[in-house]
């Protein structure tokens, strides 16, 4: 376990991160090719961009309430933890979406409200189920500095930021400054190796300065650390924060806790059918079982489950059959 995070009686986990419906859509490698979408990784568009991308596509969507930090709480509500969400939107039908969304899962939300449209992510799904993103951040780019405070992070024991929040140098600042005035301990998803190649320098400084728990997948660490051995990448991850952990996908996942390395087995083999959300969710079991007592090897059990489950589907929402079974596992 982190070191006095149980003495301090918390367990509410709190998200920092964009308000955004994700769109999802399956399309073949050439589709990328056609709309200079980087494999795997994601790049910011405008709203006529988008609407000039949507124009190309050759079949069906799905639109369902999205964004990393925003699928972490979400997954943490669904298994039994408490839960905050902070981000902003706007006024219209998808702000609404992603509110009801975040209630109906027992998450407590705090959104800021702007007259902009509610940012939307597009993420195109090839057949080897990895995802492109086109994203348009719309009101969720306005969140200002001074709207995170303290006060925000009240009861927290956990604040978890997503990567994405390093492109705004005042605004990442900002939260990891509030949630240290919190007392609460900062876990920073690197959310893509686009966001850590763009953002190097801030983010050796947030890491150094400020995150306790860092969390990447291997792409990620490898951008982060220059290291392409992965347990290497996880030792020089582990420089400056109490715990590091390398997400491997259908290896699993390896976790380091003061030079200790515990490696997490698969939940199983699966033909994953679309990736989005995996690492969110694999988040949503680690925080949650870091936060409620559990063991590292429990809580990156817990972490493989939901990542597990959520790619058995379409988007990154785990179906009432997926989490009876991680239920079962945590009753074990």
């Amino acid at each position: 376990m982190i070191p006095n995070l149980l003495k301090k009686n918390k367990k509410l986990i709190v998200g920092v991160g964009s308000a955004l419906v994700d769109i999802l859509a399956h399309e073949d490698n050439g589709f990328l090719g056609r709309t200079d979408a980087i494999k795997g990784g994601m790049i910011y568009v405008s709203k006529d961009d988008l609407d000039h991308i949507f124009s190309l596509m050759s079949g069906e969507y799905h639109i369902v309430p999205g964004g990393s930090a925003c699928n972490t709480a979400i997954g943490i509500g669904k298994l039994g933890g408490q839960a905050r969400f902070v981000g902003k939107c706007g006024k219209d039908d998808m702000a609404t979406l992603i509110e009801t969304d975040l209630i109906n899962n027992k998450v407590e939300p705090t959104l800021f409200r702007s007259t902009s449209p509610t940012g939307r992510v597009l993420s195109i799904i090839t057949p080897d189920a990895q995802r492109s993103m086109f994203t348009f951040l719309g009101a969720s780019s306005e969140t200002q500095p001074g709207e995170i405070t303290k006060k925000c992070f009240e009861n927290a024991a956990i604040v978890h930021i997503e990567g994405y929040l390093l492109f705004n140098e005042d605004l990442i600042m900002a939260t990891v400054k509030a949630a240290k005035a919190a007392d609460a301990y900062i876990s920073l998803d690197l959310a893509s190796f686009t966001v850590v190649e763009k953002s190097k320098k801030l983010l050796e400084i947030i890491v150094k300065d400020f995150v306790d728990i860092l969390i990447a997948n291997e792409d990620e660490a490898y951008a982060f650390t220059g290291d392409s051995n992965e347990l290497k990448a996880l030792n020089r991850m582990s420089k400056h924060v109490h715990m590091a952990a390398i997400k491997l996908g259908e290896r699993g996942s390896h976790i380091s806790y003061i030079n200790k390395v515990i490696n997490v087995e698969p939940k199983g083999p699966v033909h994953a059918i679309d990736t989005t959300g995996a690492g969110d969710l694999w988040a949503s079991g680690f925080l949650f079982g870091l936060a409620n007592g559990y063991s590292l090897e429990k809580s990156g059990e817990l972490g493989s489950a939901c990542g597990y489950e959520v790619c058995k589907v379409i988007g990154a929402k785990i179906p009432d059959e997926g989490w009876i079974k991680i239920g079962k596992l945590l009753e074990a």
